[in-house]
């Protein structure tokens, strides 16, 4: 009789409430807690490090970003120092080609515009001097009956040292005298320096003497 009862002792059915006081349970939700632990850590995990590489790349951008601004600054500044030199050579250059071009015209009829444009646009000093040998020069200029014309051809700046430029000037001039009616025409070149630091006044004229006989190169 008690074996019948054994065998027919009630179990839960399908539908019964589980046991959550059973060792079997207490393993399972365990396991599950530490499932969802390590899923939510993983989580935490990767979220952290998308952040640390948005930051770095980030970062790399603006660091891209600021190398690249500095360059193009450093070759703007550059360009425009280059500019600007290219500027002032061009200016000299000009200087010292309308100075020669007027300085190598002359007519025994009218010295005192000579004279003017002779000295214009020199420094006190070399004006003087300019000066001096324009009267000596008149001496020859009145008896030989000296008419000049001359045209600009070109004029280069050889070299630059505190902002003083030294030229050479190239002028084409048509000389006519007593003694050559029909005009000798030459080609006469003029080594002049211009300072930029004293209001681009012509400061110097290699061999003066030569340099106001037009036709005749300058030693």
């Amino acid at each position: 009789m008690t074996q019948k009862t054994a065998l027919f002792e009630d179990k839960p059915g399908p539908d019964a409430p589980a046991d959550t006081d059973s060792p079997q349970h207490k393993r399972g939700s365990a396991a599950v807690g530490a499932v969802v632990r390590r899923g939510q850590s993983v989580g935490e995990a990767a979220i952290k490090l998308k952040t640390i590489v948005s930051a770095a790349v980030a970062a790399a951008v603006v660091i891209a970003l600021g190398v690249l601004g500095w360059q193009l600054h450093s070759t703007s500044n550059d360009l425009d120092h280059l500019h600007a030199g290219m500027a002032a050579q061009a200016h000299a250059e000009q200087v010292a080609l309308d100075y020669a071009t007027g300085a190598a015209q002359m007519d025994f009829h009218d010295l005192a515009s000579w004279r003017g444009r002779l000295t214009m646009g020199t420094s006190p000093e070399l004006s003087t001097r300019l000066s001096q040998a324009g009267t000596s020069m008149e001496q020859i200029i009145t008896p030989l009956q000296w008419v000049s014309t001359a045209a600009p051809v070109a004029a280069q700046v050889t070299s630059e040292s505190n902002g003083a430029y030294s030229v050479d000037c190239f002028v084409n001039v048509l000389t006519k005298n007593s003694q050559a009616p029909d005009g000798i025409q030459s080609t006469a070149t003029y080594k002049l320096t211009v300072d930029s630091h004293k209001n681009w006044l012509i400061t110097d004229i290699g061999g003066i003497d030569s340099a106001l006989t037009p036709g005749k190169a300058p030693r």
